[in-house]
């Protein structure tokens, strides 16, 4: 079968891309390798996206990809290994499955980046933790660990307060990065605490879960061993990109870029949401190029001269 369309990933950029392009009657699969929302099922609550005041993560997701199998959304699930570019098709090759394919929008986004110190690893499901979501509940009455200074680290400390004792947030600077009225927040609520200038060297622990965090500041290189029932892990984000790479698709950091319209080197594929090099990583910025994406892919499959279904929107710009 030969698709118009397969878009990898079904976080907040893949779902809408696919909803726009089947909204214009092409015939498109969504390739997931998990569960519709990406990392919107880990967010607790989401106060930023327009037309909600407070929206859980795993809602949202819910409400995104409702829509899709009225609109003929076809949906696969897979993890995609590599893509062969034959000019005019494309083949998506997975780890069961080969599909081919006009068109690609590649929306993979990316996964938290790990502090690579001695017991992470080792301790990872046993307090070692990249989703409060997920794992918060696990942690009731315990002095819990938090490293990072961006929004999603601030946001998910103060989610975790609603079940430990205390959250000791370590950042390597002297200020948070996250948005100021999430770290006015942090600040007024009692169960949060503090570390500055300082890293964590090394997560400790008996044969059965996380008991203290060892934390150095960089500015004296004094170490320090912290009481800790658990860690969250909040220190950025590596795109999810691999198997893009040996198509020269990625930067150094493995990040896509693109033009305006979503368009990465190689004509016919697309690149969106988190896996694209950009500056802001929003549901909101994910939402807006997945539009883009299905609108370009319509024009791109004329271009080369395939039937494709009038696409109003467009047509009326054109008439403009």
């Amino acid at each position: 079968m030969l698709y118009d369309v397969i878009v990898i990933g079904a976080g907040p950029a893949g779902m809408t891309a696919a909803l726009y392009a089947s909204r214009s009657n092409l015939k498109v699969l969504l390739l997931e390798r998990g569960a519709p929302g990406g990392q919107m099922n880990n967010t607790a609550e989401i106060e930023n996206y327009p037309g909600f005041d407070s929206i859980m993560g795993p809602e949202l997701a819910f409400k995104m990809y409702e829509p899709l199998e009225k609109f003929g959304t076809e949906n696969a699930y897979g993890i995609v290994v590599d893509i062969l570019d034959n000019g005019k098709t494309k083949t998506v090759v997975t780890e069961e499955n080969r599909f081919e394919t006009k068109s690609i929008v590649i929306a993979t986004g990316a996964a938290h980046r790990h502090l690579n110190v001695k017991g992470e690893e080792e301790y990872s499901g046993r307090g070692v933790s990249y989703c409060a979501v997920c794992d918060g509940a696990f942690f009731r009455n315990r002095e819990l660990i938090v490293v990072g200074g961006g929004d999603s680290a601030v946001e998910e400390a103060i989610y975790l307060t609603q079940f430990a004792s205390k959250v000791t947030i370590v950042h390597r600077r002297d200020e948070l990065r996250a948005q100021k009225i999430i770290q006015d927040r942090a600040f007024a609520n009692e169960k949060i605490e503090f570390i500055w200038d300082s890293v964590v060297e090394e997560i400790k622990g008996n044969e059965m879960k996380v008991e203290s965090v060892v934390v150095k500041n960089v500015k004296t290189e004094e170490t320090t061993e912290i009481s800790a029932g658990g860690v969250f892990i909040y220190v950025g984000l590596d795109p999810l990109s691999e198997p893009f790479r040996k198509l020269g698709l990625t930067n150094s950091n493995g990040w896509i870029p693109t033009d305006n319209e979503m368009k990465t080197s190689i004509e016919g594929i697309f690149a969106i949401g988190d896996v694209r090099e950009k500056t802001l990583r929003q549901i909101t910025t994910a939402v807006g190029e997945g539009g883009i994406a299905g609108q370009q892919i319509y024009l791109y499959l004329q271009e080369i001269g395939e039937d494709t279904p009038s696409f109003p929107l467009q047509k009326k710009q054109n008439h403009d």
